[in-house]
């Protein structure tokens, strides 16, 4: 391996430096190109193999600092630049000595972003590009979810990335007191979301931005790489984690090109957080099969793509998943959309008492489904009673559903201890935990399921309906499900958040938790919590319909919250089974 350090100028004069990773060997080669913010010596080596790795694979692996990042010149501004410097960034790699002229890029987070601004100005030496963990619309996919502001991902990542702007000054005061932020973030200030060492030591973060603009407005429009994207057509490996924060960007991406693009658009996505990618995340050792096979997937389709080998990927199935509990890869022709229910049922005493909240199986009666004969319809049926708990008899099913009243279960959201975060994808650490004692809070509603008389498989989008009021302007809502294991151990694998404003419609109110892949074992169940809160994933609702940016520590109040279930307040979870799964 041989390395070199190179700089290149921008359209307007603005000097960017590289480091330079190239085979030992005679010959032309194509270039891996990584644009990224953290110094590039770094390489986000944090999830991938080092640039040496792909070089000794027949790569000019190129690692570059954006405007204003590492030694590069210039001013960074987030994202701003991205467009035009990644168009002149790839040109200049593809004419690199040794070039084949043709480029390939990877990276995750940021460097996933600057592959997305890069491939909109469509520079002709760009062949493929292999996204992971992105935000393809930033106000939905990155800044908030749910209407709800990303707090805690959003303040330690302003608080990261100032604290680098200070160690480029060499303002040893300011990174000091940046570096102690981080680890202890400033969650109670007199606007708990506007910390005063932000407003002090970075005035020009994009964090301020952000929080000024809590709709998706022009500002946002501007900014995604989504309205820059649309003409773009290139072969794409789309990378994700079931606990990964900006799963919702790359499923976003991946689905759009997958309906509209004229080359192979190839999902995979791990048991992982945003890092690192392994076979542990939070409380969970998901086996030997979690560890990454990003790199050597990577080689592939470069190989495919940039070489022209055939590799087979062209002839396996497009979407392979991680399914958490079985730990096994399974491939899958789509994104699975199948869909079935489960309803909530309560004796009022959801907040109480683990067995007053049960979720009840209600499948409708399936036919069979588009390209599968009744022999396999019935299948279908016949798997989905049985996942369901065995409730065979839907005549009964309804009965139980026509005697059912409705029920209401009444929780108080106390400002003062707000319901925590424990993992999920929302938080840090990220990942699966134990949450029973959290389930036992009186400010959580918990709605289990019987124990499964067969194995149940989940794998797609998950959403809840729930008709939920409360007795203020303003309030938010957590839907979090577990599964509940038969030693009476409670672990979370996916969630999600609303925030409900003034005046907006609540009766049903829908929350999209997290994507997920899956298996509940026979004889455990599954479980949904509701709290108001996800402290602090996400601001404290104050009840006032103020924004975070404007809500003093000392205004929030408590709400009063009642969710209905039964009857004519059908509560429910919308919840993605799958069937059929092969091995990757």
């Amino acid at each position: 391996m041989i390395k070199e350090t190179a700089s290149m100028f921008t359209r307007d004069g603005v000097r960017l430096d590289a480091d330079i990773y190239r085979p030992d060997a005679e010959g032309t080669f194509p270039v891996l190109l990584m644009r990224q913010p953290y110094g590039k010596a770094i390489a986000s080596t944090v999830v991938y193999a080092h640039p040496s790795w792909y070089a000794s694979h027949g790569y000019i692996t190129v690692i570059q600092d954006v405007r204003g990042r590492g030694t590069s010149a210039g001013e960074f501004k987030l994202f701003n630049h991205e467009i035009a410097d990644g168009f002149d960034a790839v040109n200049w790699a593809a004419q690199l000595p040794g070039s084949s002229g043709e480029v390939g890029m990877y990276g995750f987070s940021y460097q996933g972003m600057t592959q997305l601004y890069a491939a909109s100005a469509h520079p002709p030496a760009l062949k493929t590009i292999c996204p992971a963990m992105i935000g393809y619309d930033l106000y939905t996919d990155w800044a908030y979810q749910g209407g709800a502001f990303c707090w805690q991902d959003n303040l330690s990542w302003a608080i990261q990335l100032a604290a680098e702007t200070a160690r480029l000054r060499n303002d040893e005061k300011a990174y000091q007191a940046l570096y102690a932020a981080y680890r202890n973030l400033p969650l109670s200030d007199t606007i708990p979301a506007c910390p005063e060492i932000l407003k002090n030591l970075a005035p020009d973060s994009f964090y301020h931005e952000w929080l000024n603009h809590p709709k998706p407005d022009e500002y946002w429009e501007k900014l995604s790489p989504k309205q820059y994207f649309q003409e773009v057509d290139l072969p794409i490996l789309h990378i994700g984690g079931w606990f990964d924060t900006y799963l919702r960007g790359t499923l976003h991406l991946y689905k759009e090109m997958a309906y509209r693009s004229d080359f192979l658009q190839y999902l995979l996505i791990g048991p992982w957080a945003h890092l690192p990618w392994g076979r542990k995340v939070g409380a969970v050792d998901y086996g030997s099969a979690a560890a990454s096979p990003i790199d050597k997937l990577q080689i592939r389709w470069f190989d495919q793509f940039l070489k022209g080998k055939d590799t087979g990927l062209l002839k396996e199935l497009p979407v392979c998943l991680f399914e958490m509990g079985s730990n096994l890869w399974r491939s899958f022709e789509s994104w699975p959309n199948n869909q079935i229910s489960y309803f909530l049922s309560s004796s009022g005493l959801a907040s109480s008492q683990d067995d007053a909240g049960k979720l009840v199986p209600h499948p409708p009666t399936p036919s069979p489904l588009e390209g599968e004969g009744e022999e396999e319809g019935e299948n279908l049926k016949s798997q989905i009673l049985s996942c369901e708990g065995g409730h065979r008899d839907g005549n009964r099913q309804d009965a139980h559903f026509a005697q059912n009243p409705t029920s209401e279960d009444i929780f108080v959201h106390d400002p003062w201890r707000p319901v925590p975060a424990l993992g999920g994808h929302a938080s840090f650490p990220p990942g699966s935990f134990e949450r029973g004692a959290i389930d036992s809070r009186t400010d959580v509603l918990t709605y289990t399921s019987a124990p499964l008389t067969e194995d149940l498989h989940i794998a797609g989008d998950v959403s809840v309906e729930i008709y939920c009021t409360g007795d203020r302007l303003s309030f938010d809502l957590c839907a979090v499900l577990s599964e509940v294991q038969n030693n009476d151990k409670v672990y979370n694998f996916t969630q999600g958040y609303v925030r409900v404003e003034p005046n907006q419609e609540t009766t049903p109110l829908k929350i999209l938790l997290q994507s997920t892949c899956v298996r509940i074992a026979k004889g455990n169940q599954l479980r949904l919590s509701l709290s108001a809160a996800c402290f602090p994933a996400y601001p404290v609702n104050p009840g006032t319909g103020s924004l975070p940016g404007e809500t003093r520590l000392i205004e929030s109040q408590i709400i009063t919250l009642t969710v209905r279930s039964g009857g004519n307040f059908p509560s429910q979870i919308l919840l993605p089974f799958c069937m059929k799964e092969k091995i990757c």
